[in-house]
């Protein structure tokens, strides 16, 4: 792997990990392309952490209530100030919490078996189709459904669960997500805020999991670092662009896309 390689795969990353299209798929395929035998998972994380940072950036304000707020928590609990009712970020924080109960379980007990279906374009493909699939369902949810603004368990729970599904290639993370929010009756731009905020612990936790089993020296350094900035920078831009069109109720637009991008990899590949 070379850096031109690693900034092709760090703009991929970038341009799909946020808009509803899979980038775990895309760089499936691409790595095909690019002739590599084997999936370069440690490149993998290292894009994800780019795109990671994509989402610190974007979402700082929310992340740093969040932060003042634990911290708030711990403090008046030291403090013994029991028995008081917990506000909407109290509860914000507590279902991020609760939504990564079921990722962290799906990757814990099937990340062998998902982990080998990065091997499969065909598999990928597939996955691709069922990703425009529940990203075309958005369209038929009418926008006076979607209005509830608080979370409940059930719908963290199933939030959580979308996503460890999405560990899938082909499934994209943020469209299945999202697609589960807005089905759960979610404000659209709550649906988007929340399925990044618990996307934040996910990628971490893939992180520290891939490299206590690979090595750093496993890819060039070089490399390793154009990628991660390709990706956060492209990621960025690209999460501007997804939330305006949440927003605005076009997730579904993304669907056509998807279909042709899953036909063409099992005709191709």
């Amino acid at each position: 792997m070379n850096i031109l390689d690693a900034a092709i795969l760090g703009f991929i990353q970038g341009l799909t990990e946020f808009l509803p299209i899979s980038s775990s798929g895309h760089l499936v395929i691409f790595q095909n392309l690019l002739g590599f035998a084997e999936p370069q998972l440690l490149l993998d994380v290292t894009l994800h952490v780019g795109t990671l940072l994509a989402v610190v950036v974007y979402f700082k304000e929310d992340i740093f209530k969040i932060t003042r707020q634990v911290l708030a928590i711990v403090i008046s609990r030291i403090d013994s100030s029991h028995g008081t009712k917990p506000d909407n970020q109290d509860k914000l924080i507590l279902w991020i919490i609760i939504a990564c109960i079921p990722t962290a379980l799906i990757g814990f007990f099937f990340k062998g078996p998902l982990e080998r279906l990065f091997t499969s374009v065909s598999v990928v493909g597939v996955m691709l189709l069922v990703t425009g699939i529940i990203i075309g369902i958005t369209y038929f949810i009418p926008s006076r459904y979607t209005s509830r603004m608080n979370i409940d368990l059930i719908t963290a729970l199933l939030i959580g669960t979308a996503q460890g599904l999405a560990i899938i290639p082909g499934i994209s993370r943020s469209g299945a997500t999202i697609a589960c929010g807005l089905l759960c009756g979610l404000d659209r731009e709550l649906a988007g805020r929340f399925s990044f905020l618990v996307a934040i612990p996910a990628i971490i936790g893939a992180l520290l999991l891939q490299l206590h089993q690979q090595s750093l020296t496993s890819a060039p350094l070089t490399s390793l670092t154009v990628g991660f900035m390709v990706s956060a920078t492209v990621g960025f831009l690209c999460l501007k662009i997804l939330m305006t069109m949440v927003k605005k109720g076009h997730l579904a637009y993304f669907a056509p896309y998807c279909f042709i991008a899953g036909a063409m990899a099992l005709v191709l590949f």
